[in-house]
């Protein structure tokens, strides 16, 4: 119970809500509904709500429904006897039998097609069902949550979903916040990614995030809630790679270096690129397109010219630092040297006497 707690990482008023409607159904043997979107948690919420039941100390068994074939989904779900199907050479115990007097977390139930609904709902009326194959009546006593994202009333109401087992699965209905409505967990849940990342870079210390960062991380929409947040950390972390400093550069996109002219491929310091901060870079494109033109042109010196400018530019609005430079001229760290390379130019010393 100690680590679902500790994975529930967050004190906005909008997390402590879904935990409190989670605690006051752990005692209630009934099934349990939990919307939200992806990434924010829901299994976690499944397994906190297990080990805060009387079932504790039972087993906890989960299933994503809607990563199996139907198939193979009502085999995994009910078991099967040996010689139900082509392949099946022994009698497979299905997650029902498995999770006996404990809990069975159905992830994505939306997904069940129509003709195991009615088996599930079967199985939650009586608590019984055959195995695939088998005509032996099987009783177990399993808790049953269930996660989606999908509007399972909507389902219903188009036939795709049945209203007698949703009715069922609803005795409470937990709906878990998306990122955007915990800004106030966002810095805590950063941290938190951060050390675990350098404790597995094995560096001696996380020196933070820097106030141009942070506000990245504030100010973004996060549609993939806290698993897309824990991955930018780690990327972000990783890719900046100085042990010594905070954190300057947020990577949300992972393609930004290789699709330069998508405006919405990186969210990183490059956002900033439209404020008064940065409009020197821009004049520097501005001027090389207005200036006179004298023919014959040396079309090479040229644009060796403009390359020259773009990088003292960048150089400079990014205080000297290469990896900065580099993102915000959309550039891996490896082409920014390769450049400083062939222009002969080195980064001045920023530290004060």
């Amino acid at each position: 119970m100690d680590k679902i707690q500790q994975n529930m990482i967050g004190q906005s008023s909008a997390l402590m809500a879904a935990l409190d409607h989670l605690s006051s159904l752990a005692t209630i043997d009934r099934p349990v509904l939990i919307l939200g979107e992806r990434g924010t948690g829901k299994e976690l919420a499944a397994e906190r709500l297990h080990f805060l039941s009387p079932r504790w100390s039972g087993v906890f068994v989960k299933i994503n429904c809607g990563a199996i074939a139907e198939t193979l989904l009502e085999s995994e779900l009910f078991g099967h006897e040996a010689g139900a199907f082509t392949g099946a050479t022994k009698q497979h115990i299905g997650r029902f039998e498995r999770a006996d007097k404990g809990t069975l977390f159905l992830d994505e139930l939306g997904t069940m097609s129509l003709r195991l609904q009615e088996k599930l709902l079967r199985l939650i009326e009586y608590g019984e069902f055959e195995r695939v194959g088998g005509s032996k009546t099987l009783q177990v006593d399993v808790r049953i949550i269930a996660a989606t994202n999908a509007d399972l009333p909507r389902l219903a109401d188009a036939g795709e979903f049945r209203w007698d087992l949703l009715d069922r699965m609803t005795f409470d209905v937990v709906r878990l916040p998306p990122l955007r409505e915990r800004q106030d967990d966002i810095a805590e849940l950063a941290q938190h990614f951060a050390i675990k990342m350098v404790a597995e870079l094995g560096w001696p210390l996380f020196q933070g995030f820097s106030e141009t960062a942070l506000k990245t991380l504030m100010t973004y929409s996060w549609p993939g809630n806290i698993r897309e947040l824990k991955n930018v950390v780690e990327r972000s972390v990783y890719r900046w790679g100085d042990q010594e400093t905070p954190v300057q550069s947020v990577v949300i996109n992972p393609f930004h270096t290789f699709n330069q002219n998508d405006p919405s491929a990186t969210h990183n310091l490059q956002d900033e690129h439209s404020t008064p901060a940065n409009t020197e870079i821009a004049e520097v494109a501005e001027v090389a397109r207005s200036k006179d033109r004298v023919w014959p042109a040396d079309l090479r010196q040229q644009l060796h010219d403009i390359e020259y400018d773009w990088l003292v530019s960048a150089l400079k609005e990014a205080n000297q630092s290469q990896k900065i430079a580099a993102q915000l001229l959309s550039l891996s760290y490896d082409q920014m040297r390769s450049l400083m390379r062939k222009h002969k130019l080195r980064t001045r010393s920023v530290r004060s006497s």
